[in-house]
């Protein structure tokens, strides 16, 4: 399995350590947390240069302190960055800068410590875990021979160049393992919080559940009102048309008439369909996929392996991924077959639709798969696309299902 962070790698066999780039990234991770520390320095060398003595020393480390603390949301935006070097999970973007944020306070904290103290000890796990090595790797350079402080002893140089060459590669655990426990502290100041991550989440799933209500009750009130009342409107003019005699005048106005309240008919029932279908919450998601594709004006092959009732947000999520993905796959594919697949594994729905088009599909060009994605992570689930210039297109959606 492939480390993804500095922390996991230190636990990894020497050979494959020695041999991967994380010493090469925690190494650069632990020397670039000392350019932050360059802003006291810097302003300390300066007021020592201009006016030395101990009360403009103590001015300056309070003027350095004040420029740390001016800085760091600055310096916590370089540690987000630099913190790619040895964790490769992403890392949530933090809120607007706002005074009165926690977590404005938490990065100002941060910075003060990065800048003062912690490059400090970063420096020190440096030059402890390398200067050994290196030092005993440097003994054919040290002089030797007359006049020199130890006499030359071939055999003995070769011998501590050897072992410097030896523990040069385990330098490298020492060095990952820090720069990974360096990371694993910015990560947990620099991350919001889990209960606001949490928040969110739940503050998203509560707007879709409104929306999704919202959609059923306007899905009752079409299908109890409007629809009714142009069944019944329907059903009145095919009564008036069986009293009128074929050559009468209002004879073709009666059967146009007919004809444009079964077009609006058919429309009002397309539109119901979109808002929330029906046949979905009476029969479930296999009913709704396979009424999806049985309107499709391309064939659809359905292997749908479903047993029961999943979640309402699940199966109103998987509806509308179908529903969208074989509106695109009419639209614009060019398809001549698309495939629906739906099965559940390890407490999930997974849910694939391909097709055999000219692919190119691009997310960025229209709302809908977009929508779709946010739809999904509502739910704890994701969306994947595959569509490459040339085809074939796969959409597969992944969604967390507890019975």
């Amino acid at each position: 399995m492939t480390a993804r962070t500095a922390l996991s790698a230190a636990a990894t066999p020497p050979w494959r350590l020695a041999r991967s780039a994380w010493p090469w990234r925690s190494l650069a991770y632990l020397l670039a947390g000392m350019i932050p520390a360059m802003l006291p320095l810097a302003l300390l060398a300066g007021i020592e240069l201009l006016n030395p003595g101990l009360p403009a020393l103590i001015l300056l480390l309070l003027a350095g302190l004040l420029v740390v603390v001016a800085a760091g949301p600055l310096i916590a935006w370089f540690d987000r960055r630099r913190l790619r070097l040895v964790d490769g999970r992403p890392l949530p973007q933090r809120p607007p800068l706002r005074l009165g944020e926690p977590g404005t306070w938490r990065e100002i904290g941060y910075a003060v410590l990065s800048a003062c103290v912690a490059w400090w000890l970063d420096l020190g796990v440096v030059m402890l875990s390398l200067f050994p090595p290196l030092l005993l790797m440097s003994a054919p350079l040290q002089p030797s021979g007359p006049g020199a402080e130890l006499p030359a002893v071939p055999w003995l140089t070769a011998l501590l160049c050897a072992a410097g060459c030896v523990l040069l590669p385990l330098a490298a655990y020492p060095i990952t393992a820090w720069a990974g426990a360096r990371a694993a502290v910015a990560r947990a100041v620099l991350a919001p919080a889990d209960t606001d991550l949490v928040e969110v989440l739940r503050s998203r799933e509560r707007l879709v559940d409104g929306f999704d209500s919202e959609r059923r009750r306007i899905e009752r009130d079409l299908h109890d009102g409007a629809q009714q009342r142009l069944v019944a409107l329907s059903v009145t003019l095919g009564l008036a048309r069986l009293q009128v005699a074929d050559g009468h005048a209002a004879a073709p106005l009666l059967d146009d008439a007919r004809q444009q309240t079964a077009l609006a008919l058919a429309e009002l029932r397309e539109l119901i369909r979109g808002v929330h279908p029906q046949i979905l919450s009476d029969r479930g998601l296999a009913a709704a996929i396979r009424d999806v594709a049985g309107r499709s004006p391309v064939p659809v092959e359905l292997d749908l392996r479903l047993d029961g009732r999943l979640p309402a947000p699940v199966e109103v999520t998987a509806y509308f991924a179908v529903n969208e993905a074989l509106a695109n796959l009419a639209r614009h594919s060019g398809a001549a077959r698309g495939r629906v697949a739906a099965w559940t594994q390890d407490r999930r729905l997974l849910l694939e639709v391909s097709d055999d088009g000219t692919g190119g599909a691009d997310p960025a060009r229209g709302t809908g798969l977009t929508g779709l994605a946010d739809r999904a992570a509502t739910v704890g689930g994701r969306l994947l696309l595959a569509s490459p210039a040339g085809g074939p297109t796969l959409l597969r959606v992944e969604l967390p299902c507890e019975r």
